[in-house]
């Protein structure tokens, strides 16, 4: 039986959401890779328990996570049923909809039908009363914002969420669909977004400032590069890696010579810093407070033992940030 470390909130650091109420970990698990039906179990309950006993209360799912989709969800409701279920009042679980879920047309993108319905089907899944997040996942071209940001009102008005946040969108609709959900007196918080040093496209499209003039909450995916901002891709591609697994998010195209070039000038920087290049890629984007925490995937619990420690150095000189930025800058075709 499952017993939590005494000391797991003493290992870890705690960010405001924006300006709400709720904390979050300077790190948190993603539950995007390595928790489907293709991966061992075992290894999932194991890396759940050591993000859990170093302080990650906050763990991240959506509909879609797989393979096949609601595995994800699935599997880590098994886990809280017989591992983590007295620690609920401890935990924060999202969980989002928006990407192709189930045949037919109610099945993807952001209507209400589609929204309310795919939550109802992750508590199934995941065996709970409400989750403490629930997110739009992506911007909904043909759908009326109002529409959407009224579904996850009413997600938090019925007691399914607590929370409302929305995935994957830029400045300009963050701030629209903001003035809806606060006329609607919903408690939206947190924005998620792609975001690393190889990522720059919050800083591009306005979301991050937005976010930050705003009061709200960021917290970022793929802070590396979908393991690029690591070690284990310096010395070529090696066997077991997510490129020969998978390959849907990063592939071997990818891994340029050149990209290496830039990625070992990076860990050559890290080095100086007393860190590995995971760390310091996550302490950057934590380098300015405006993000509240980090979505770290890990298939090995020695990478989240690594990862975890990034929260502890994240002051960057001036000339370190320049030296970043023009290393990620350089063209790597």
């Amino acid at each position: 039986m499952y017993q939590a470390d005494e000391n797991r909130y003493e290992k870890m650091d705690y960010n405001r959401c924006g300006i709400s109420g709720l904390k979050l970990p300077a790190v948190s698990l993603g539950l995007w890779h390595n928790f489907g039906d293709t991966s061992p179990f075992e290894n999932m309950r194991q890396l759940c328990f050591t993000a859990f006993d170093n302080g990650i209360t906050h763990f991240d799912l959506a509909n879609n996570y797989g393979p096949k989709p609601g595995s994800a969800e699935k599997n880590f409701g098994r886990i809280i049923k017989e591992d983590l279920g007295k620690y609920r009042d401890e935990l924060i679980i999202s969980t989002k909809a928006g990407y192709d879920m189930w045949e037919g047309p109610y099945g993807n993108w952001g209507s209400r039908k589609y929204l309310l319905a795919s939550l109802d089907q992750s508590l199934k899944r995941l065996g709970l009363d409400y989750v403490d997040i629930f997110y739009h996942h992506r911007m909904d071209p043909d759908t009326p914002l109002e529409e959407t940001m009224g579904a996850l009102a009413q997600a938090v008005t019925s007691g399914k969420a607590l929370y409302a946040g929305i995935s994957n969108y830029d400045g300009k609709t963050l701030e629209k669909a903001a003035a809806i959900l606060e006329e609607l007196h919903c408690p939206f918080i947190i924005n998620q977004n792609r975001y690393s040093i190889l990522d720059r496209s919050i800083e591009e499209n306005g979301l991050k400032e937005t976010a930050q003039k705003l009061g709200k909450g960021i917290i970022a995916f793929s802070p590396l590069a979908q393991g690029l901002l690591s070690d284990r891709y310096l010395n070529g591609i090696p066997d077991g890696s997510r490129v020969k697994t998978d390959g849907r998010f990063l592939n071997s195209d990818d891994i340029t010579d050149k990209r290496i070039g830039q990625i070992k000038k990076l860990a050559e920087l890290a080095s100086k810093r007393g860190q590995t290049l995971a760390r310091m890629a996550l302490a950057w984007v934590l380098r300015d407070g405006v993000v509240t925490s980090v979505l770290i995937g890990a298939s090995k619990t020695s990478q989240i033992l690594d990862n975890i420690g990034a929260a502890k150095n994240t002051s960057f000189t001036k000339e370190e940030l320049k030296e970043i930025d023009e290393i990620s800058s350089a063209v790597c075709l």
